[in-house]
């Protein structure tokens, strides 16, 4: 019999239900509340942008996941994701009231508390929410009992990944397996301990005791799987299979279908949909922002390393980016050379081939600045991997595994091996080692917060002036 694997779907839950409505609820709230600061009467176009917004901000929610299950993650990424989702319906409407005609009928204050009122409501609205669910866990309400099966590394990180993530609303019963005590690996007192085999988990389901179950058998035990479900075919507990991914080096993955078959990702972008809309506007405003600030500075480098030194003002040089795809990064000249061959070698302290300049330029980063250029125009990203020279690339990928992997994410002018003090010469293969496992880690664990952090972080390491020569 073949499983009917398009029924796969993400539950819509009351919870679900309710985020929509307190949506709705904030738009026209924040929409009465601006208009009642400007001191406007509520008209017939106040009615027609509340039902257009909220509609928009339901389709634009599809799109985004705003309204996905949120157990579990945090706060900060929820909210993030609300109010770039009304950033975007606030596009759709105006374009919409310019189509129409509406857009002129309102008032720039009323829009402009309009713009702020609402998401002010919705974070409130959420956060209220979230603190309701936690009062009642805290008074052992709205607690579902969860059971683990298998007693191996895979479950007992389950196990404690659930319970460093209290609003989750599980309680743990235990673990369970019908393998002798003598084949099970020790289970830490903090975790919990095993309660029983499977006989007595289907007992305790059908009791009501246990509401969920998770599997974290190996893939490759796939019959002792399948006999575990048919037993607990006979409760009603809802039963989830714990893929032990983590055998594999997991970049970043996300589930997605190929025509209803699931397929999860193992090297994966992490910048897709909302995400990757936030980085790229992140960037063009505040490289923006950085490149006004700098320009006359620029200037004043730019002159100097003319009048200093024969050559050109700006370094062009080949780097892999995205995807791998090769672009010319563009720096001030430090030196006297300008490589960029099979063979390259890098900057070292006290380096002959240095410009009067140049180590000025480079132990302040300020030779970097104009990469602002490739980050406008897309090529680089403030904030990610350093792109290194292609000839270093084609040198360090023979040698260390995962190395590519690096460029399935936009380079960057600053990066979380930067910070970390793994910034300048590489002359050990362990030192690019280190480098390598940050920026794994950077796309892993990627944020627009994470992106701000490394930010304000580069700042103290270019005037400690770290390993810069």
């Amino acid at each position: 019999m073949t499983p009917n694997i398009s029924a796969i779907r993400q539950q819509s839950t009351f919870l679900d239900a309710c985020y929509r409505v307190v949506d709705g609820v904030a738009i026209l709230l924040g929409l009465w509340l601006a208009v009642d600061w400007s001191h406007v009467p509520f008209n017939s176009s106040h009615q027609f942008a509340v039902a257009a917004a909220i509609a928009l901000f339901y389709v634009v929610a599809e799109i985004t996941g705003v309204y996905r299950n949120w157990r579990g993650v945090s706060t900060q990424r929820e909210v993030g994701c609300g109010m770039a989702t009304w950033g975007a319906s606030l596009i759709g409407l105006i374009l919409v009231g310019i189509l129409t005609g509406h857009a002129q009928s309102h008032s720039l204050l009323t829009a402009w508390y309009w713009l702020w009122f609402t998401p002010g409501l919705m974070v409130l609205m959420r956060v209220a929410i979230r603190l309701v669910l936690e009062t009642l866990r805290a008074r052992g309400l709205n607690f579902r009992g969860f059971a683990i099966v298998g007693v191996n590394p895979l479950g007992m990180q389950l196990a404690a990944n659930i319970r460093d993530t209290p609003d989750l609303g599980l309680k743990f019963v235990g673990f369970f397996d019908d393998r002798p005590q003598s084949r099970l690996p020790e289970i830490p007192a903090s975790l919990g301990s095993q309660v029983g085999d499977i006989a007595n988990l289907v007992e305790r389901a059908r009791r009501g005791e246990v509401e969920q179950i998770y599997i974290t058998f190996p893939m490759r035990a796939e019959e002792r799987i399948r006999k575990v479900l048919a037993q607990l075919s006979d409760s009603t507990a809802s039963v989830y299979i714990v893929p032990d991914f983590f055998v594999f080096e997991l970049l970043h993955s996300r589930w997605t279908d190929v025509r209803g078959l699931p397929v999860v990702s193992v090297f994966e972008n992490p910048l897709y949909g909302v995400d990757g809309l936030m980085k790229r506007t992140t960037d063009i405003v505040f490289g923006s922002l950085i490149l006004l600030f700098c320009a006359l500075p620029m200037l004043a480098i730019a002159l100097a390393i003319k009048l200093t030194s024969a050559g050109p003002i700006f370094f062009r040089q080949r780097r892999y980016g995205l995807d791998g795809r090769e672009f010319y990064v563009w720096k001030f000249r430090t030196m006297t050379v300008c490589e960029d061959g099979p063979k390259i070698t890098q900057a070292t302290q006290n380096d002959k081939r240095l410009t009067s300049i140049g180590g000025f330029l480079r132990r302040t980063s300020l030779d970097e600045l104009p990469q602002l250029f490739n980050v406008l125009y897309g090529d680089m990203s403030l904030v990610g991997p350093r792109p290194h020279a292609t000839a270093h690339n084609e040198e360090y990928r023979k040698v260390i595994q995962g190395y590519m992997l690096r460029h399935k994410i936009k380079p960057g002018i600053t990066g979380l091996a930067q910070v970390r003090g793994w910034r300048g010469e590489t002359d050990t293969l362990e030192k690019m080692e280190r480098r390598i496992e940050c920026d794994h880690e950077y796309i892993r664990t990627w944020s627009i917060w994470n992106d701000i952090r490394i930010l304000l972080q580069t700042v103290s390491v270019v005037l400690l002036k770290k390993n810069a020569y």
